[in-house]
Formats: structure tokens, sequence, C-alpha cells
């Protein structure tokens, strides 16, 4: 079915791309395109937007994308001053005039922090916003890169350091040293000025797994001295969500911990802290603490349950720091901060009071890394109302009472004056109820209302309110923003997931139009007023949302989707999610995945009246490849039906780029809107 268009070079499949490009800018590239444009623009290049900082050494840093610095500048400031838009930054690295030496277009993706000289980095660079990664050491002391320093191949890729001297390098530079997802599964000891291919392997996971990773805790993390035995720490992902955790022992041999596959894991040199995905050793959900001991003959201590979630529970975020465990409770999409000092045998968690109107926290170390930091956290609250606000946790004093202390709020995107957000819940099919947001706009009229819906339903990954200007922009137009949690995200916890794995992913599809339907039900709006978007695995749920529930929806606005589900995993990256999706080799897998894989579920025009839709891509998305979107453009077309397309160069799976481009696309999308559910 088209598969010409899988192949990127293709002159049937440039011109195709070229084609339908050419119409969706000419349909969406209004006027009023052009404002939304410049003002999401503008957003992103705010100079008195709040700052939250990373520390390294006597420094803090910042990445900030400006007017005449879209693609981004990494600046510092002396650590003692406050991180405010007007204090003295010094640029360390101008990445627009660096591209333009190299003749490269690279997107920022972080910087790898070395514990021993956290000046030291190895800056991560993406080919254009792709999985593919280039590692090279930078001295930010000196604002240059390290001549004769680490610079690795451009592949997918991750490190951490061994020494000042030797990073583990895990990179798929080649066939054998990836998964058959494509992902690296060999890492290896490199030294400065060594190829990968000729330093010294250092782990390796299976070829059939998903990834292979690896890092080392310095006695320099404890207190102890540099020159003593570093904790190493190994963990192979056997499928997505699924690991097995490894420590080196007294004899050199590398053992796996005696703990499920099916959990998330946090380790520091004393203890690790895992959430069970099962009910395997303790109820689903339970957030376990067990001590370790790396070199002793039993590794792993008696365990014990810090945490057992209740009906509407789940665990947000988790983290071991040095001398404490910090933990968020979703309670009811309501957030909820623990703290348990480790220097006191048997004390319990303790709740940290937060403000009453924040919908979501999270947290993240002040250092860049802890191995040579304190135990300070930058905690961040927000809501879809409210800017985010910043506040210290400073932890290190074991005698007082942890609070939080407010250290700043973003300014306003927009005025939220008269706008309203609240959590209501809509009845799927089977009786289960699911909770979503909905934020209304100052004004409207019932049963007119434009709603954007927004939805993921897989993975595990799970959504909670955030601030947008973006969206914001969308309420100043008069429409609603609903995000709906939908089983297959994480939510509400494993179990959540777990329902609408393999052969029951039908019911994140019911889940999703029944928001759609309680939207009109309760008045709100009607169907034809109603717009869905989402990305990736979003993008498959919006794609089954056209083609399985056309009467529901006004619009469809589908980003780099997954559509063909009989051909994902013959893309490597694809081979990662059959532990989620089925595997098409398997009949009866298949069977039931092409009762709602969306090219394979395209009728006639004759038959079925479509609501428009949108589908957006990347040219160098390489994680869920591009002929899924081509493909079901085409099929759609060749059916009768009259799909806008949109194929970005660049981007990758993410859609990075410099300001302008990702202005460019959100405000594509949002002249898509205006054209369908705006319109009377």
């Amino acid at each position: 079915m088209d598969l010409f268009l899988e192949n990127d070079t293709d002159p049937n499949t440039l011109s195709f791309v070229a084609q339908l490009n050419e119409a969706s800018d000419q349909k969406l590239k209004t006027p009023e395109f052009e404002q939304d444009r410049d003002r999401i623009k503008s957003m992103i290049e705010r100079e008195d937007r709040l700052i939250v900082p990373s520390r390294r050494g006597p420094w803090l840093f910042d990445y900030h994308r400006t007017k005449d610095n879209p693609l981004g500048i990494w600046r510092r400031l002396p650590a003692g001053l406050e991180p405010r838009s007007d204090a003295p930054w010094e640029t360390v690295l101008d990445l627009d005039a660096y591209c333009q030496a190299e003749g490269k277009r690279w997107i920022y993706s972080g910087a790898i922090t070395c514990p021993f000289e956290p000046t030291r980095v190895l800056l991560v660079l993406s080919d254009g916003g792709s999985d593919l990664l280039r590692l090279v050491e930078f001295d930010t002391e000196r604002k240059a890169f390290v001549e004769g320093g680490f610079d690795t191949p451009v592949a997918r890729s991750h490190a951490s350091w061994l020494s000042r001297d030797e990073i583990a390098y895990f990179g798929s530079i080649d066939e054998e040293s990836a998964t058959r997802s494509g992902w690296p599964r060999v890492g290896r000891r490199l030294k400065r000025g060594q190829k990968p291919q000729d330093a010294e392997i250092y782990f390796a996971a299976g070829k059939d797994d998903v990834y292979g990773s690896a890092f080392s805790i310095s006695p320099l993390f404890w207190g102890g001295k540099e020159n003593e035995r570093p904790i190493e720490v190994f963990s192979i992902g056997h499928e997505i969500g699924k690991a097995s955790a490894h420590l080196r022992d007294a004899n050199g041999k590398i053992r796996r911990l005696d703990l499920p596959v099916e959990i998330d894991y946090s380790i520091n040199h004393s203890h690790i802290l895992w959430r069970a995905k099962t009910a395997e050793r303790f109820p689903v959900g339970s957030l376990v603490l067990q001590p370790i001991t790396p070199f002793a003959e039993e590794q792993l201590s008696e365990p014990r349950i810090l945490f057992a979630p209740k009906d509407g529970q789940s665990i947000a975020q988790f983290s071991l720091l040095k001398t404490w465990a910090i933990f968020i409770v979703s309670d009811r999409m309501v957030p909820q901060v623990f703290l348990l000092d480790l220097t006191k045998p048997g004390a319990e968690p303790q709740q940290l009071p937060l403000p009453p109107e924040l919908q979501t926290v999270s947290f993240r170390l002040l250092d860049a890394d802890l191995t040579l930091g304190e135990e300070i956290l930058t905690v961040i609250g927000q809501g879809f109302l409210l800017p985010y606000s910043t506040y210290r946790l400073d932890l290190r004093d074991h005698d007082r009472q942890p609070e939080l202390t407010h250290t700043g709020t973003a300014p306003a995107y927009f005025d939220p004056e008269g706008m309203t957000s609240e959590l209501l819940e809509a009845t799927s099919e089977d009786g289960t109820k699911v909770p979503y947001h909905i934020v209304l706009p100052k004004t409207w009229t019932k049963g007119e209302l434009p709603v954007l819906m927004y939805g993921y339903g897989g993975f595990a990954s799970p959504l909670a309110p955030y601030y947008s200007g973006n969206n914001g922009l969308w309420l100043e137009k008069g429409g609603a923003y609903v995000q709906a949690y939908i089983r297959g995200g994480g939510e509400l916890g494993p179990d959540w997931h777990y329902a609408a794995k393999g052969h029951q992913r039908h019911k994140a599809f019911e889940d999703f139009v029944a928001v759609a339907r309680d939207l009109v039900k309760r008045g709100y709006t009607k169907p034809s007023r109603i717009a869905c978007t989402g990305g990736s695995n979003g993008g498959l749920l919006t794609a089954v949302m056209l083609t399985r529930y056309p009467q529901d929806f006004g619009a469809v606005w589908t980003r780099v989707p997954v559509i063909d589900m009989s051909r994902f995993h013959v893309f490597p990256a694809g081979r990662a999610w059959m532990d989620e999706y089925g595997n098409p080799d398997d009949p009866s897998d298949l069977e039931y995945m092409l009762g709602y894989s969306p090219l394979h579920q395209v009728k006639p025009g004759s038959e079925a009246s479509y609501p428009p839709v949108y589908v957006e891509s990347s040219s160098n998305d390489d994680r869920v490849h591009p002929s899924h979107a081509r493909r079901f453009a085409k099929r759609l077309i060749d059916q009768g039906h009259q799909p806008l397309f949109h194929e970005y160069g660049s981007g990758g799976h993410g859609g990075a780029g410099d300001s302008g481009e990702q202005a460019a696309r959100a405000a594509m999308g949002y002249s898509f809107l205006r054209q369908t559910i705006m319109q009377p």
C-alpha cells in the first residue's frame, strides 16, 4: 500500500510531499497564521521569563532562545547572584554562531556534567532535532570546546562519566552495537582521543533488549575518598517500562539485583527506591525502599513499603538523593510531596505542605550533578491558568523542618481573568470513570463552545496540568482546552496503563471518545465544534478518532502519528513498541491491530464522511518514520477525502528547531482549527 513512500529519497516521495506541503501552505498560511506565529515566537524568546538554572561549580547556567539567537545561547552567572533576566549573564556558547561556523544544524539537547569537575561537560547536540546525537566535550570555565576532547560519532547514544578522563559510552555506531530497536546496547570505556570501536567493552545488553546503560557512583558522593572503589550500576531495558538493575560486586562480577523486571527505580550508594508495576511482590503501584550493600554477598536487604496507593492515587515522581528520599503522589490529580530522612532509622515519610492552588508539582536538583553538589532542590509548581513558580527546598540540615521558600513566579503569557479550570469525569463504554480537565475561556455560548481535546494514552506516560502560552492563545480566541487522562497512560498508576495494552488498546479509544461525548452531554459543545490532537501514540489515538468515530469530531490534527499497525516494526525504533501494541508477525495480534489500524480502516468517501484532518510530520523523524503520515494522507486522498498534510524538513519526532520553526508549526495547527471548529 504505497510503500514507495517509505523511501525518503524516491523522486515520487519527494514530489508527493512537496505537492501536499504547497497545498497546506496555501490553505493555512493566512494573515492570522502570521500573527499567531509571531506571538508564539515572541513568547519563546521572552527576556523576562522565569529562569530555573542549574549550578555547576561557582556558576549558574541557563539555556535561552532570543530574537537574535533563535537556536539559543548557553549562558552563566556567578552562583551568588539572583538568576534574574536582567542579571549580568555571560554567554558560554552561541549555538547559532557555532552552527554557522560548522555548516551544520545542531539542536541543544542538554549537557552531561562531569561529577569530578562540574564545569566540564559533554554537550548533547541533536542532529536537526532527531534522535541521533553527538556528544562533545566542553569546558564551561574557558567557554570553549576541549581540544582533543571527547567528540563522538552522530548516533543514538548516551554516556556517563567514569573518571575525569574516561566515559561509559553507549552508541549505536554499528549494527553490533545496537539492539533490535536501534538503541545502543554496548557500552565502552572510552578514553579521550579514542575511537569508540577501539575502546574496551564495559557492558552489553542483549540484541533483543531495547537498550543498555551504566553509570558509576563515586566515593565522593558519600564523603569518601576519590581512590576508593566506586559503585557501578548497570541497567538493561528489556522492553519499554521493563528493566533489570545490576551491580558490580567485590569480585568484579556484574550481578543482577533480585528485583522484579517491571519496576522503575532510583539508586544511590546506600539504597534503592523502586515502584512496583505489578503485584509480583507488593501491591501494584507501591513505592519500596531497600538498603543495598554492593560489595557484600547479599546485595539487597529487607524491603520496606514507603507508600501503597489507594484508589485514585499514583506515584508521579520519585528520587533518592544522598540522605533523603523524595516522592510526589498524585491523589485524584492533586499533587502531594513526601520526604523521608534516610539518616534516621525508622523514620516515616513526612508530607511537605504545598500552596493549595498548584495543580502540578515537580522537582529537580539545583546542582547539575549531586556528587560534589548539595541536597538543595528546586520545586516547580504550576496549573493550566497559573504561571509556574519556583521554590527552594533546602535539605542540608537534618535538624531543621523542611519547608518551601518561594523564589520566583513566571510572567503571565495571557490574562486568565474570567477563565476557569475544572476536573470532571466521563463514563467509558465499560463503565470506567475517566478523569479529564476542561479549561474554559472567559466567555462562551452553551452548546457552541469550540473545544481542543488532547490525549496520549500509552506507554504509561502520564499527563498533568501545565501552564502554556500556546493554550492561552487558544483560550483568548474563545476556545476551550481539554486534557483527557485515558487508560494506557500512567495518571492513575500501572493498572491504568495495563488496562489498555495489547488486545485491550480499544479501551483507550473508547475512553477518549467518551470524554468528547461527555462534553456534549454536559451542554458545553456539539461534535462539529470538537477537535482532537495528539502526537506519536497520541497521533495514533487521534487518527483512530477520525476513522472509527468521525461523527464525534469536527476536526482532527494528528502529529507524527503511528498509522500502519502491520508495519511499524519494520523500522528499528518500532520494534520496541511490540510489548505495548502487539507483534504484527503474530496472526492473533495482527488481526486485532488491523481492526483499528488507521491506514487499514479508511473508508471510501462514498461510505463515510470524515471531518477535516491535518496530518503533520517531520522528514527526519527517526522514531516514527514519516512514511506513516505520508501513506495515511495518500490513502485518504485515494479514497476520496481531502486531508491537509505538512511534512517539515527537520525537527525530528519532537518538532525541535529554532524559535521561529517551533512557532510556525504550532501556528499552522491553530490556523487549521480556526478554519474548522472556529467557523460559525
